[in-house]
């Protein structure tokens, strides 16, 4: 088997079935600040991460779904959500009308270079990972309604 597929495999093993790091990536704020994905989980003792694009509409129904329950997460669990965009440099200048567009009240990231998409080892979004105290502890691939009642159980389970 070559490296590449076994690589491709232990990662996905890991984070199917065990914890692992969250990889640390520098990203950017809508306003162009850095960010490193290492500084969000040292402020945050319990995050989510979930990587969309303006072109998936899997993504932004997901992203609308969180945004209704999101204020009841923060109060019950203390979760911090981050929407990070893997818009290209293409498809980048829709990010910001889209987000002002609606009522997401959490934080959203750029990772224009797909840095962190290559990080976590994922081909497909919405890709969405809880992190606790800097262990990715949950990861999903795709959405389907419903999905974010499946996602606030495992907030439940890992805010303990």
């Amino acid at each position: 088997m070559n490296k590449k597929i076994t690589t491709f495999f232990l990662f996905l093993g890991i984070l199917t079935f065990g914890q692992t790091k969250l990889p640390n990536v520098t990203l950017k704020t809508l306003v162009g600040q850095s960010v490193t994905t290492k500084s969000i989980a040292e402020n945050n003792d319990l995050l989510i991460i979930s990587l969309w694009a303006t072109w998936c509409v899997p993504c932004k129904n997901e992203l609308d779904a969180i945004a209704e329950v999101y204020e009841d997460w923060i109060s019950e669990t203390g979760v911090a959500y981050y929407a990070v965009s893997i818009d290209d440099a293409r498809t980048s200048n829709r990010i910001k009308p889209m987000v002002n567009g609606k009522d997401w009240e959490f934080e959203i990231l750029l990772d224009q270079n797909s840095d962190l998409k290559r990080a976590f080892g994922v081909s497909t979004v919405p890709f969405t990972a809880i992190i606790k105290k800097g262990e990715i502890v949950y990861n999903h691939v795709g959405y389907s309604p419903g999905f974010e009642d499946e996602l606030y159980e495992q907030l439940r389970k890992h805010s303990k």
